[in-house]
């Protein structure tokens, strides 16, 4: 390890680390990568000795996110790492399936006071059919739950969100669901489309507007559904790309967080840090396309300050100033269409 010491960095601040406590999951959803790319896929947990290497780092960290491609709740050292996040002043929060929340981990969650709780969705009907290994009632009923014991305790924290996959076909049900999350407790729904589609099979769910006049038609289901959230008391919020509507701000805020790995890699997001042992293959605007990580350091061999500070990522930041954005980000849905 290097015995270079980096000036300033004590003073650095993060608006998010999120970190990817496991690739394991109890679901299958069909657009997943995960499912996608089964044969491919590392599954493992995240070793405590790489967190504790981020523990100096949470002080400056306004939120340390708990998710990747698997389900946390699986994670065994999932609430241990919670309180450490906790006990160094950052708030904390995660993304679950929901499938795994029984009452003793909502006590926990409270206690322990997190930040925020998102579940995943996609679509009413046709949730179960597409989130295989998932029942909307049953997510439902441990939101409301969750929303009973807050409200219960007093509480203004966790928020609950609604993290709504918007696939093609549910794209007419769409205003219906602000309406039947704050009935369940939701504070927020977040939505979002299929932009990284893992097969050829998947074209069909992804809703990219390919004109403006489906543009205006996608617009208008997403207008109603905020309009139904006004009215219910929940906010919404929605990410919609197509591609002649450029900008050099990404939503995954690159450029004052990161995404660290199950494996201990540090990536921009979790679209460039997938835990596969091959390069699986991907459509864009129905293309085929080879997937390429991007990987900017390794905690396995070096540190937060080190990796942070290095040249190659430092180079990195400064591309989007300079506009010669690296190769995974050039043509990356995070950089199209507008966010509400």
């Amino acid at each position: 390890m290097s015995e270079f010491v980096f000036p300033g960095l004590s003073e650095e601040r993060f608006d998010w680390l999120q970190l990817e406590v496991t690739s394991y999951c109890n679901a299958s959803c069909l657009y997943c990568p995960r499912t996608v790319y089964r044969e491919q896929w590392d599954n493992r947990h995240l070793p405590e000795a790489l967190w504790q290497k981020l523990i100096p780092v949470f002080p400056r960290t306004d939120l340390v996110y708990l998710q990747g491609w698997g389900e946390p709740l699986l994670y065994p050292e999932f609430f241990n790492l919670a309180r450490k996040v906790r006990e160094a002043g950052s708030q904390v929060g995660f993304t679950t399936n929901g499938m795994l929340l029984d009452r003793p981990k909502m006590e926990l969650i409270l206690d322990l006071e997190f930040y925020v709780v998102a579940f995943s969705l996609a679509g009413i009907r046709r949730n179960d059919t597409v989130r295989r290994g998932t029942k909307l009632e049953q997510v439902l009923s441990a939101l409301e739950a969750l929303a009973s014991l807050r409200e219960r305790r007093g509480l203004k924290y966790p928020r609950l969100h609604v993290a709504y996959m918007l696939l093609r076909p549910d794209l007419e049900e769409l205003p219906e669901v602000p309406r039947l999350l704050a009935a369940r407790g939701a504070d927020e729904v977040v939505i979002s489309t299929l932009d990284f589609v893992p097969s050829p099979e998947l074209e069909g769910e992804a809703l990219l507007p390919k004109d403006k006049r489906e543009l205006r038609q996608v617009k208008r289901y997403l207008t109603l559904a905020v309009k139904a959230g006004r009215k219910a008391g929940i906010a919404v919020h929605y990410h919609l790309p197509y591609p002649w509507k450029r900008r050099l701000y990404c939503t995954e805020n690159v450029l004052r967080a990161a995404f660290i790995g199950v494996k201990g890699t540090v990536a921009p997001c979790t679209f460039t840090n997938l835990p596969v042992t091959t390069a699986p293959s991907f459509v864009r605007q129905s293309e085929i396309l080879t997937y390429e990580p991007l990987i900017l350091g390794d905690l396995n061999h070096n540190s937060w300050e080190e990796i942070w500070s290095s040249p190659l990522y430092q180079t990195f930041r400064a591309s989007f100033r300079k506009k010669e954005l690296f190769p995974p980000c050039r043509e990356c849905p995070k950089l199209w269409g507008e966010t509400v």
